[in-house]
């Protein structure tokens, strides 16, 4: 898109590997790439062993001396991306009295984390503050509009976007290597879940529905509160069956091992970036409809989507799977072409640089 550089500062909540933080990381660099000058900052410490490599702000999220710093770097620039959670707070209170605007992305279900209405009116109230929302489909716009009043016309649609770089085209390690590396059985039907840890997510119900599978087994890369919990309730439910990895840099050798990926949600997930990351390996998904997932599993067409986060669905749908290769196949070629045309970072990358200039006018 025509038009001068642009000085952008993105802000994130900790410097955890996490989807957000991670999407932030990689359309920073495809910006750059058009020509502007884009820094990445954390508003604080991560938590986990796999932290991102950037600047952090201060101590904890909104604690002032990060509020200060956050205020004197906006200074600088021409525009701010505030990319979901804690960062929404953290830019209104900052950026009062700042020239500079900002640009608040959407990540997740409100009707998830604000629930009453004092946390409705809180969000409202702080997203008002920002120059331009941005929602990764129309359902999570009707959300913002029907649950939270957000005026449309300060909403625009980017959907989240990942690199394909690494994931297709690319030589992968035989998957007898990958599986045996991790301790698993290279002949046996691999279910793969990639996500955080949390409750919201799900990992409990993958672990469940795979027990109940004899001949499967279960991969999880992912790190969070919860892993301490998961791996006893799979030591017993899944012997010999499991691997935890924790946070992996490149999770693209396990999807290519793997004959399916599993992300049972419950809530609070809008498009997440692994699903995105097993289209382009070609790897059919089971999921439920939370968010904007059916964006990217669409039903019978690129994966299967299961009514909720309930073992026996999610262990009756990656079953039928299981005994039928061609259709894993043919969801799986699908699922590539889809997202490789919706959802490569240089796609939204675009959407993005014209998002942004529209805020400054």
């Amino acid at each position: 898109m025509s038009g001068a550089p642009l000085r952008i500062l993105q802000v994130i909540t900790d410097a955890d590997r996490r989807g957000a933080q991670v999407f932030a990381m990689n359309l920073g660099v495809a910006l750059t790439d058009r020509g502007h000058a884009v820094q990445t900052v954390a508003l604080a410490p991560g938590q986990y062993d796999s932290v991102l490599p950037l600047p952090v702000l201060g101590p904890q999220r909104l604690a002032i001396s990060t509020l200060r710093s956050l205020r004197k770097q906006a200074g600088k620039v021409d525009v701010v991306i505030a990319h979901g959670s804690s960062t929404l707070p953290a830019c209104a209170i900052a950026l009062t009295g700042v020239d500079t605007p900002f640009v608040y992305r959407q990540i997740s279900d409100n009707r998830f984390w604000a629930s009453s209405a004092a946390r409705r009116a809180r969000a409202r109230f702080f997203m008002s503050r920002a120059s331009r929302i941005v929602a990764l489909a129309d359902q999570s716009r009707g959300v913002l509009i029907d649950y939270l009043h957000i005026a449309s016309s300060q909403i625009a649609i980017v959907p989240n976007g990942v690199p394909s770089v690494g994931f297709v085209g690319v030589e992968q390690r035989p998957r007898r290597d990958v599986l045996e590396g991790v301790g698993l059985d290279p002949n046996a039907f691999t279910v793969l879940y990639v996500a955080a840890l949390v409750v919201e997510k799900g990992a409990d119900v993958a672990i469940e529905a795979v027990a109940r599978i004899p001949e499967a087994q279960l991969l999880v890369l992912g790190d969070g509160p919860e892993r301490d919990a998961l791996e006893r309730q799979a030591a017993t439910a899944l012997p010999g069956r499991v691997a935890f990895l924790g946070a992996v840099d490149d999770v693209a050798p396990y999807l290519h091992a793997s004959d399916a990926m599993v992300l049972p949600s419950r809530g609070g997930d809008s498009m997440p970036a692994s699903l995105i990351e097993a289209g382009f390996c070609g790897t059919v998904a089971v999921s439920t409809p939370i968010g904007a997932i059916t964006d990217i599993v669409c039903h019978g067409v690129t994966g299967v989507v299961v009514p909720e986060a309930d073992a026996g669905m999610v262990a009756e749908a990656l079953q039928q799977l299981g005994t039928d290769p061609d259709r894993r196949a043919r969801l799986g070629e699908a699922s590539k072409v889809h997202c490789l045309e919706r959802f490569e970072i240089a796609v939204v990358a675009d959407l993005w640089e014209r998002v942004l200039r529209k805020s400054l006018s």
